[in-house]
């Protein structure tokens, strides 16, 4: 059971959630902060039945990192790989040589919805149904994010495939079970609220038609109450349980495809959104469908969610991030202290290299990991590197990310760049040699 925030903490988020339901006009809006394991705050506004931590909404596409985190089980099973192409899991389909990673990523070229009738306001039925063709290949691979519903569709039904199940089971035997969410489920069940379009220029409202989507269920099906969510939200900050390991987890949060067309740094890894936002890096999913609009996101280095639920169409600004910044302002979070740890490598290994004339600074950071950047205030590329058993380094991140760091007594040697203690060291092996005349 998570710390519950102190009163004067609650005050705020309940009237930025107050505000946003009324200025949104949302029939009822449910939002809730996370840490510590579980909802430390939540608050109910609107028509909402009590409690309101359980009544479901529609997730819409907090559904597709549910059907992400169920194939990279099957991923880290060795059942697949996220270079195969979709022909190997599933055979019979225009976007056969794209790989499962593109389809994760929305990087395949996939149309952003299925051919027929609007999905999400038309009863679904099989892949068979779909009858896909080449008109819904839009792009090449790998071109450019392009997001899409239809991809997320065949990743649901490679799941289930694999499983010899159905999709909806799939995922509540692999993800929603195991993480304690029973009140998730791919069709609303009581109490649940009912969705809703605002009409744009009265207080008045139509309901919205609900339905199971078929094979497009994976891209926006479940249904979830605030608490649910809020357990996912747990997840996202590295509860895994044993449903994911953390640094699958923490593989999925990399971005892969980038969203040029939105506002600010927004992009995409597997199955997850990341986005920039006032200099944090938040991880998670929205979600819409018709009557209803979702949210959860996470600051994982600060260890903090945000979960919101409304039954609107559309209309009510994303309550989340607003949460988190008031909960961050209000109780920031205390770090651990500072303690010696031993160096990971000979302390005269670290200091100060050149990249040429580029001074760069190798020091060792929290954790047994190194961290090779440019001097402060200087411009250049940085990357963190973790140890591997052959005593070679391993890029975490940054421009290095994957490359190979090879430390020896007069250099290093860094994906073909060596640095060396001095300026174009003579007596390092750097490419293309030194003048023999030196600097003059």
């Amino acid at each position: 059971m998570a710390d519950p925030v102190l009163p004067t903490t609650a005050r705020v988020l309940l009237a930025r959630t107050a505000r946003a339901q009324q200025e949104g006009r949302a029939p009822s809006l449910v939002a809730g902060v996370v840490r510590d394991g579980g909802l430390a705050w939540s608050a109910g506004r609107g028509d909402v039945a009590e409690p309101h931590d359980d009544v479901q909404y529609r997730l819409g596409s907090i559904s597709k990192t549910v059907t992400a985190v169920a194939v990279m089980r099957l991923r880290d099973e060795g059942s697949l790989h996220l270079d195969d192409p979709l022909d190997r899991h599933l055979p019979g389909t225009p976007f056969g040589d794209r790989t499962v990673g593109q389809l994760l990523s929305h990087l395949a070229g996939a149309s952003a919805e299925s051919p027929g009738g609007w999905w999400e306001r038309t009863p679904g039925g099989s892949l068979a149904d779909l009858d896909l063709g080449q008109d819904d290949v839009v792009l090449g691979a790998a071109r450019r994010f392009h997001y899409s519903n239809l991809g997320f569709g065949l990743l649901g039904e490679l799941v289930a495939r694999a499983r010899g199940t159905s999709w909806d089971e799939a995922v509540a035997n692999e993800v929603l079970r195991p993480l304690g969410m029973n009140r998730t489920s791919p069709r609303p069940v009581a109490p649940a609220a009912s969705g809703l379009a605002v009409h744009p220029w009265a207080d008045v409202v139509l309901p919205e038609p609900e339905h199971h989507a078929g094979v497009m269920a994976a891209a926006g099906q479940l249904w979830a109450t605030l608490a649910d969510l809020g357990r996912f939200a747990a997840f996202l900050l590295g509860d895994t349980g044993d449903v994911l390991d953390p640094g699958t987890l923490a593989e999925m949060t990399e971005p892969a495809g980038v969203d040029s067309a939105a506002a600010g740094w927004s992009s995409y890894g597997l199955g997850l959104q990341v986005i920039r936002l006032d200099g944090r890096t938040y991880v998670g999913h929205g979600g819409s469908m018709p009557g209803f609009l979702a949210g959860v996101f996470v600051d994982r280095d600060e260890q903090i969610g945000g979960v919101s639920l409304a039954n609107s169409t559309a209309g009510v600004d994303p309550v989340v991030f607003g949460l988190l910044t008031d909960l961050r302002a209000a109780e920031p979070r205390v770090v651990e202290p500072w303690a010696p740890s031993p160096s990971p490598v000979p302390l005269d290994r670290l200091g100060v290299w050149f990249w040429g004339p580029s001074a760069y600074v190798l020091r060792a950071v929290g954790g047994g990991l190194l961290h090779l950047g440019p001097l402060p205030g200087r411009n250049g590329r940085a990357s963190r590197f973790e140890p591997r058993s052959d005593g070679t380094w391993l890029g975490r991140d940054g421009y290095f990310a994957g490359e190979t760091l090879r430390i020896a007594a007069d250099h290093l040697n860094l994906d073909t760049f060596i640095f060396t203690r001095t300026p174009y060291d003579p007596a390092a092996p750097v490419p293309g040699g030194v003048d023999e005349g030196g600097w003059r």
